[in-house]
């Protein structure tokens, strides 16, 4: 009779204790991060740095190309008047020119995402950190990216709440 009168009372208490778990009500979000990051001041000031960057390096590409051309068409114009050492050692400087506008072109590459993970990380890191505050703040079990080329797929927009606005609150955006 004990032991029944016991299982009685777990069984009761584990009924009551799945009740309140699917009783919880959990709150899900979702937010377009390159909305709310484009819409930040920082980051049109470090397009402007990044595109200035750009240029600068393009022009510099675009100097190297019109006096590689300018070698190469006197080359090809003095070829047949040239001795042999002269024409050879003609070719490996335009060969040498050829090789640094590539390595040029490598490095340009280069510092131009290096300057671009510096300028943009901060901003990245300010709105997940502003997202992750609202979550906290606003009980949500999940705040989800609605991004074109993010892995959300679908999301119901009545059961999930877009926290754009909370979060733009938070990072003082208008």
């Amino acid at each position: 009779m004990k032991r029944f009168i016991g299982i009685t009372i777990l069984m009761i208490v584990i009924i009551i204790s799945c009740q309140s778990l699917m009783a919880q009500n959990f709150k899900f979000g979702h937010i377009n991060s390159d909305e709310l990051i484009q819409a930040m001041p920082e980051y049109d000031s470090a397009i402007i740095k990044l595109e200035k960057l750009r240029k600068e390096l393009i022009n510099y590409l675009e100097i190297m190309s019109v006096e590689l051309n300018t070698k190469y068409d006197a080359y090809n114009k003095d070829s047949k008047n040239l001795s042999d050492i002269v024409k050879q050692t003609k070719e490996q400087e335009l060969s040498d020119m050829n090789r640094r506008i590539q390595e040029f072109q490598t490095s340009a590459q280069t510092q131009l995402q290096e300057k671009q993970t510096e300028l943009l990380q901060p901003i990245y890191a300010k709105v997940e950190k502003a997202i992750k505050e609202v979550g906290k703040e606003n009980g949500y079990l999940y705040i989800f990216n609605s991004t074109q080329d993010g892995a959300l797929l679908f999301f119901d927009k009545e059961k999930s709440s877009d926290v754009t606005t909370q979060v733009k609150a938070k990072l003082k955006l208008k």
